[in-house]
């Protein structure tokens, strides 16, 4: 009867070759993984770099417009606002800053102003007003698209748009270019450069003289 083999030694008739080194020769390579905890020094973690708000996207756009009249004034009457309103309202004294929307036309039917303006230095008319502008040295000028259908009694009035009424001018009027007065002028001195159109009757004035309507 042979002997049994020993324990733990290796059958010297087992000529059969061992499949985990077969198996590890046919795989690939195994990639380092942190959950497998192999190589982890050289994974490092990327920072992300924070992505900015995005603002919402909106299709409504708001420029506002040249302002009506531009210069330091009191004014007293209506104000038909169609865009956004700023500031405060008080009965002692108020800030309001005022943008409208801009209109499709050089000029709307609709007065922005409809009342009556006061100033002392200098106030320029940029849009369309109604009613009264009064000022007892102040100058007075209204822009080429400017539009006023107003009564107005001033030191200086230097006229580049439409005016829809009378003017007084205690020093002197000025006519440019694309002026339209349909009115009657009242000063000391009127000048009219070539192309301004003049509907109505002139009264020279002496220096310092006023027509109170």
């Amino acid at each position: 009867m042979p002997l049994a083999n020993v324990a733990l030694q290796r059958d010297p008739k087992s000529t059969a070759p061992s499949k985990l080194a077969d198996t590890n020769e046919q795989l690939p390579p195994r990639l380092p993984n942190v959950k497998a905890g192999s190589d982890r020094a050289s994974l490092s973690l990327r920072s992300v770099s924070p992505q900015p708000a995005t603002q919402r996207q909106t299709s409504f756009t708001f420029q506002p417009r040249t302002p009506v009249i531009m210069g330091e004034a009191t004014y007293r009457g209506n104000l038909p606002v169609d865009g956004l309103v700023s500031g405060q309202l008080l009965a002692s004294g108020s800030a309001l800053t005022v943008k409208q929307r801009p209109r499709n036309g050089r000029n709307g039917s609709t007065p922005e102003l409809d009342g009556e303006i006061c100033f002392k230095d200098v106030l320029r008319i940029n849009g369309h007003i109604a009613g009264k502008v009064l000022s007892e040295k102040g100058t007075l000028i209204i822009d080429a698209s400017a539009q006023a259908d107003a009564y107005i009694e001033v030191g200086v009035a230097m006229i580049n748009g439409t005016v829809n009424g009378d003017i007084v001018a205690r020093e002197r009027v000025e006519l440019g270019l694309a002026a339209v007065i349909n009115g009657n002028i009242s000063t000391p001195k009127l000048s009219i450069k070539p192309g301004a159109v003049f509907h109505g009757d002139c009264c020279m004035l002496k220096n310092g003289a006023s027509l109170q309507k």
